[in-house]
């Protein structure tokens, strides 16, 4: 086995050694990190880092797992932090991973064994077609895979392991932070960014290779409960008004050839229902509110409300109340302050031989709060595809241009020092 062959299987061995551990973080739970389960992954991190002789490795109280490469060189080099989240999405059961490995993709279609409807397809996943060749891995069909942001901790891991054996490469102090709680928008709730001590960061959470990410959409969560008025159904004529059906014809009436998630593409926002619950005398739903520019995200809220009282003039025993509350914002604002962050995350792309794509990204990332709490903090590919579902998947060779891009990141700070 080659050199490179082996950097792929080492690589490969620890995705999927992380793809295995449960950590499904709960919007529901009020503490931090939201599940225990996330701590197992931090445990197994931890001991991985100290293994690579990273010696101040270490999980907390509240599941972030902090780590220091010191620098190797007699420049002074901003300080660099690599970020990556522990935790899978909610949407999808992350228990019971089984990762299965598609040596050299033919492109013909992917038929998970554990449930032959869940089938991934050239047609619908269309970066596959940039496959050809490699080796993708994917879960059986019963649960999601993980690689968001699995992906991302294994090729974090996998740069500091090649730098660890590779002390001639110079490089400044580097950072490490994994992060619970990210895919419920908790990821930095309790991040200590002066323990971290960074200047500058790199969210290595996004999907497509090469792509670098410097916009995100901007974010509010709402809660909005209807009042209805209850009555025994038996004797209800003219007296009930049913709280969750209210909250059913709100729902219908928002916008659905724009404003929601099924009908906007590119910089356009929405207003998406998450969940719902509730009774007759009083229903409850959560939405989320997106849009790349702050205004045009207040303007959701007002149509959310709009719609709101419209629907409840049919109910005149009945009220609603609706709050609203900030989640993120744009990290463009904060990033075209520190042009060089997205520069040398260019470079590094290009360094590594791929084609760089700078987009934005219709979500978020842990990067996003952290460039307002005064670490800049941009999103580099990862490689995951198809996240929060039974469909995910990465490319193994795509993960190892990650890896190529980490360390050339570190050089390239240095470099230019």
């Amino acid at each position: 086995m080659n050199t490179y062959e082996n950097k792929l299987k080492q690589l490969q061995e620890r995705f999927i050694r992380y793809a295995k551990i449960d950590t499904q973080s709960d919007p529901n739970s009020p503490t931090c990190p939201s599940t225990l389960k996330q701590k197992d992954l931090g445990k197994v991190l931890v001991a991985e880092l100290l293994e690579l002789g990273v010696s101040d490795a270490a999980l907390d109280e509240f599941g972030y797992v902090y780590a220091t490469l010191p620098s190797n060189t007699d420049k002074q080099v901003p300080v660099i932090c690599f970020c990556s989240h522990m935790d899978t999405s909610p949407d999808c059961s992350g228990a019971e991973v089984k990762p299965i490995i598609h040596y050299n993709y033919n492109g013909e279609d992917l038929v998970l064994p554990d449930d032959m409807s869940v089938v991934l397809k050239m047609s619908e996943h269309r970066d596959l077609k940039d496959q050809l060749g490699n080796d993708i891995i994917t879960a059986s069909g019963t649960t999601l895979l993980g690689a968001d942001n699995k992906a991302g901790l294994a090729e974090i891991m996998e740069a500091v392991s090649f730098l660890t054996q590779n002390p001639q490469i110079k490089h400044g102090t580097i950072k490490i932070l994994f992060t619970p709680d990210e895919e419920i928008g908790r990821g930095v709730d309790k991040a200590d960014l002066k323990k971290l001590g960074a200047d500058f960061g790199y969210t290595i959470d996004g999907e497509t290779l090469g792509s670098i990410e410097d916009e995100t959409f901007s974010a509010d969560g709402a809660t909005l409960t209807i009042n209805g008025v209850s009555s025994h159904p038996g004797f209800a004529k003219g007296k009930m008004e049913s709280a969750i059906k209210i909250l059913s014809a709100i729902i219908d009436a928002l916008p659905k050839d724009r404003l929601s998630p099924e009908s906007t593409r590119a910089k356009e926002g929405f207003i998406h229902p998450v969940s719902m619950q509730g009774h007759v005398e009083q229903a409850e739903a959560q939405f989320i509110l997106r849009d790349f520019d702050d205004e045009l995200l207040q303007q959701h809220a007002i149509v959310l409300e709009n719609v709101a009282k419209e629907v409840l003039k049919s109910y005149p025993g009945s009220s609603y109340e609706l709050t609203v509350k900030p989640q993120y914002r744009n990290m463009k604002k904060v990033l075209d302050q520190y042009p060089q962050v997205i520069a040398y995350g260019v470079q590094a792309i290009e360094r590594a031989g791929v084609a760089v794509k700078k987009q934005s990204i219709r979500g978020g990332t842990d990067g996003s709060r952290l460039s307002f709490m005064g670490l800049p903090c941009p999103n580099i590919f990862a490689g995951e595809h198809a996240f929060h579902g039974k469909q995910e998947w990465v490319s193994v060779q795509d993960m190892e241009k990650a890896v190529q891009t980490i360390v050339n990141i570190a050089c390239i700070w240095e470099e230019q020092a």
